[in-house]
Parts: C-alpha cells; sequence; structure tokens
C-alpha cells in the first residue's frame, strides 16, 4: 500500500487499551437492571456507540437505552475513564509520522469531549491538532462511524487518494468506504481477524510494528 499524507486513527482499540474501563462501566450500567454482563457480549461494546450496542444486545427501549448511558457515563467519569494504556510503539510511531510530515487526525465514537480528555490523560494530545480530533455530540448526534469520518475530512481538506483510516472494528472499515477512503484494519485492538476480513479493508495488520511499516514505508 502506498504511503498516505492523511492518516486518520480511531482510538480505543487502535490507539489505546481502553476495553478494561469501557467493559467494567457498561457492566456497572447493567447490575442497575439487574443484568450480569457476559464478558464476550461487554467486548463487543468497545468500538460501536451505545445507544446501538445496549438495543442490540439486552433488547433496551429508547428510554432504558437513555437512562444505561447515564449511569455508564457517570461511572466512566469516576472510574472507568482511568482505566486505560497507550499501546506500546503508539507514541513513537504518532512522532514519527509527524517529522515524516503527515497529518494525523483522530475518529472515534466516542464523544468529542471525552476524546479530547483521553488524549490528554494518556499525554497523546501533543500529537493531535485539537480541531482534527472528532467524535460524537454527548446528546446521541454524529455517532455513526462514516459521519464522524466525514466531519474530519471536511476539516482536512485532503483528496481521498492521499488519505487512510486506521481501526480495530467493522465499524471503522465500513465508515471509511462511506467516505470512499482505503482503510487499514488491526487486530492488537478488539475486533478479531475474521470480523476485519469480513468486510474487506484494504490491509490488516496485527502488531503496531506492523502498522508503522505500512504508514512510513
Amino acid at each position: 500500500m502506498q504511503e498516505r499524507k492523511y492518516i486518520l486513527f480511531d482510538l480505543d482499540g487502535t490507539l489505546s487499551d481502553s476495553g478494561p474501563g469501557i467493559m467494567a462501566s457498561v457492566s456497572h450500567a447493567l447490575k442497575h437492571f439487574g443484568i450480569e454482563g457476559d464478558p464476550k457480549i461487554l467486548r463487543t461494546f468497545i468500538g460501536p456507540p451505545l445507544h446501538e450496542s445496549f438495543p442490540l444486545h439486552f433488547g433496551f427501549d429508547e428510554e432504558k437505552t437513555a437512562e444505561a448511558i447515564r449511569i455508564y457515563r457517570q461511572h466512566f467519569h469516576d472510574h472507568g475513564f482511568f482505566q486505560n494504556e497507550v499501546y506500546p510503539g503508539i507514541p513513537e510511531l504518532l512522532e514519527d509520522l509527524l517529522k515524516a510530515g503527515k497529518t494525523i487526525a483522530v475518529a472515534t465514537a466516542k464523544a468529542t469531549v471525552y476524546a479530547h480528555k483521553t488524549l490528554d490523560y494518556l499525554k497523546l494530545d501533543r500529537f493531535f491538532d485539537k480541531e482534527l480530533v472528532i467524535g460524537a455530540y454527548l446528546d446521541g448526534r454524529r455517532t455513526d462511524k462514516a459521519e464522524v469520518i466525514a466531519a474530519v475530512l471536511e476539516r482536512l481538506g485532503g483528496e481521498a487518494a492521499d488519505i487512510v483510516m486506521v481501526g480495530d472494528r467493522k465499524y471503522d472499515i465500513v465508515g471509511a468506504k462511506a467516505n470512499g477512503l482505503d482503510v487499514i484494519g488491526v487486530t492488537y485492538g478488539y475486533g478479531v481477524r475474521e470480523e476485519l476480513e469480513a468486510h474487506q479493508p484494504t490491509a490488516i495488520v496485527d502488531s503496531v510494528e506492523e502498522l508503522r511499516k505500512l504508514l512510513l514505508g
């Protein structure tokens, strides 16, 4: 795959391992409704919007989903947020991408305000222009990955042929393709190879080192 000037990164499961905090917060919300969350199902909450996952896996209606998200966010704010670590090699990769003249951005289904807080907490904020860190609105708008990516592209202004998306779930692949972008799926996050292959990304890598080779040659 040819080198690209603009690289869009997913956040959870791509730049950092936020899984433990997200799963603990989902579990906490479910317990409010007397539900014991299966770890395999909790894992699927990493990546897609919450307002889709609660109805999909537990049949919650709109009111119940809103309450679950409220409880989730409170727990995540107080506890889950801090259960997050940068994947080894990511800071060095981001630094080298910038040195190579690349423009990097974040496109996440996480609310934009939490995306900024997460990058600050992980000390990754120094690599990104704040205007190029884009996620969902807190009121539930712009949670579809295609919409998030479109918002980033509007600010980048680059040609699609010179842009690539990097993410660990099918939502990243679908969202990138909807915007005419190539996409690299990573298996070191929370998407399994079978899920990624089913949606035919441009490439799949199993490690940050492999990702480095694709992005920097």
